[in-house]
């Protein structure tokens, strides 16, 4: 009896010295499976993605958002699985997404020089769009406010207008699949076009994917994550900073300068 007694205690050591139960080695061996899976797919997507240019305008006074981010719960937003709100292109949302597009809103180096070699962030002169609070449309300029001993700020000027004026557009879009979702994979359209002509001037399309397949151990949000593995990344060519997700913001103008060029005003 004490033979089969320490014959079971082995076995029991063994098990769990192997992973836990059967049930549990199979759990992992899922998860595991299902994250190569997520990754290969990831990786086939990637192939794809990149930022494609096609024609650049010169000096251009002011933009049209075809649509505007607008989340309203970020934390809820940042861990929901199939809400097709392009966590890729997350940069800021509602009027901080309109001011991301204006002059002055974002700091330069202390030389002078541009944030990012390939983004200058010059930022435009105003921006256009329907605030769908009430369906009017607004034209949104900035104006500097400076306070002792504090950066200037930039506050955001609204005024309703009776027809668009500026002829480019911005519009962002979520193109992922349900089968992509399901692995944690978020894919991204941004892109300039003509209003006039409806002529396509630059594109981006991005993929990320959540490695830790929607794991909130650690109160972790997944989409936040996610910008850890993202193609393109958020880097401009520089070194890596983590997480990932902080430079973000300012990303949809450092694209859309790539296709208008904005008018420079000196002094």
């Amino acid at each position: 009896m004490k033979s089969i007694y320490l014959a079971g205690l082995v076995s029991l050591v063994l098990l769990v010295a192997c992973g836990g139960s059967p049930a549990r080695r199979d759990a992992l061996d899922a998860q595991q499976a299902q994250r190569q899976r997520a990754m290969a797919m990831w990786k086939s997507r990637c192939e794809k993605s990149g930022v494609f240019i096609y024609k650049t305008i010169e000096n251009v006074e002011g933009i049209y958002l075809i649509n505007v981010r607008r989340r309203s719960n970020f934390g809820e937003s940042q861990e929901d699985q199939f809400a097709l709100d392009d966590p890729y292109g997350y940069d800021s949302v509602g009027d901080n997404y309109m001011k991301s597009f204006l002059r002055g809103a974002h700091p330069r180096a202390p030389d002078g020089g541009a944030p990012f070699p390939d983004a200058p962030r010059n930022g435009f002169s105003y921006v256009e769009a329907i605030d769908p609070k009430d369906g009017q449309l607004y034209r949104y300029s900035g104006l500097a406010s400076n306070s002792p001993g504090a950066p200037t700020r930039i506050d955001l000027v609204k005024r309703p207008i009776h027809k668009r004026t500026a002829r480019f557009g911005v519009e962002f879009r979520d193109i992922s699949t349900r089968e992509e979702r399901d692995l944690w994979i978020a894919g991204s359209s941004l892109r300039v076009i003509d209003l006039d002509t409806a002529e396509v001037l630059g594109e981006r399309i991005g993929y990320m994917i959540d490695r830790a397949q929607g794991s909130r151990a650690g109160n972790r949000l997944p989409w936040l994550w996610a910008a850890d593995n993202a193609c393109p990344d958020f880097f401009h060519g520089l070194p890596r900073r983590l997480p990932a997700s902080a430079s973000q913001p300012g990303q949809t103008l450092d694209f859309v300068e790539r296709s208008l060029k904005a008018t420079i005003i000196e002094g």
